[in-house]
């Protein structure tokens, strides 16, 4: 099963539907990769705070090995985390995280947060985390994001990275960056779902060149584990039975739904499912396409509604990301 590809603003093509790794856990993560790849998947998107890029790696030299795929096919995606935004910490840890995959460079390495914390020694704790101490002590750093950006660049002339980009960034702080950037950001990333749009913050990104990939496209779904108020009070998309509704009219699943609803505006998903059948499901979200009344439903249900807030997670850190 193939999946369409966006077009980033250096020519690089990167697909529409990938396989995400946030809460993938670790026993089962090199497994959920491999069959993921099996399946058709081609972009994996990880990150350093996710805790289990060596076994994503594992999944990777495995499908790599059995012939399912070369390097070359796959679009490999990482982070750097908050820790790490002093310009002299980005390329050595970006370079533990190339070892922790087994592979020479990312295809795409983001900014995970806008937000500068105090250096961790990955000796000591990895991931680090929002806290210095690995309790509820947090300390921020100096680096601004031009240091950090700059040192992100390097990553591309030194051939880490093939692209780099940004998460987490509202429209104020992307203008700044777009001040002094030498190479462009090639993609935001975004919580993005029904009730939660951001159709503005994608207008501005996509005017700039800035291709945007979705986080959390099932809404409060992602967050009940986490034991989030916000996501508990909040309808579930996945069981709204409008939702349900125009599932049933085009023959496919509320997932396929809400999916096909971020890609059929043009950005970027990568849902995660523990259930092969879903896998497929789930890549399989853009050989069909909404009707005009649908996606009016859909975008109806806008209501500004963040469940990825830092303060949700008990950090007095106030910003709205």
């Amino acid at each position: 099963m193939s999946t369409p590809s966006v077009t980033l603003n250096n020519g690089r093509k990167m697909p529409l539907v990938g396989f995400g790794l946030w809460k993938v856990n670790n026993d089962t993560c090199a497994d959920q990769v491999y069959n993921a790849i099996k399946v058709g998947y081609r972009l994996l998107d990880g990150a350093c705070d996710y805790g289990n890029e060596k076994e994503a790696g594992e999944g990777v030299a495995r499908a790599i090995k059995d012939g399912l795929v070369e390097r070359e096919d796959l679009f490999l995606v990482s982070k750097l985390w908050n820790s790490f935004h002093e310009h002299d910490r980005v390329a050595p840890i970006c370079k533990k995280q190339l070892e922790d995959w087994e592979i020479d460079y990312f295809d795409l390495y983001i900014i995970h947060f806008p937000v500068s914390l105090k250096y961790v020694d990955p000796s000591v704790r990895y991931p680090p985390g929002w806290t210095t101490d690995g309790a509820e002590n947090v300390e921020y750093s100096k680096a601004t994001i031009r240091e950090t950006w700059t040192a992100m660049e390097k990553l591309v002339d030194t051939g880490m990275a093939k692209n780099i980009g940004i998460s987490n960034f509202k429209g104020q702080l992307i203008m700044d960056l777009l001040r002094y950037a030498r190479i462009i950001p090639q993609t935001l990333q975004i919580e993005h779902h029904p009730y939660l749009a951001q159709p503005g913050l994608i207008k501005l990104a996509k005017e700039h060149g800035i291709e945007v990939t979705a986080y959390s496209s099932f809404g409060p779904t992602s967050f009940l584990e986490l034991g989030l108020k916000a996501a508990q009070d909040a309808t579930p998309l996945l069981e709204d039975k409008n939702v349900k509704g125009i599932a049933n009219k085009h023959g496919r699943t509320p997932a396929q739904i809400l999916l096909r609803w971020a890609t059929q505006r043009g950005v970027a998903v990568i849902p995660k499912s523990n259930n092969p059948e879903r896998l497929a499901q789930n890549l399989d979200c853009c050989s069909f396409d909404l009707d005009e009344d649908d996606l009016a439903y859909l975008n109806q249900l806008d209501r500004g509604l963040r469940f990825n807030d830092i303060l949700h997670y008990g950090f007095n850190i106030p910003l709205y990301v």
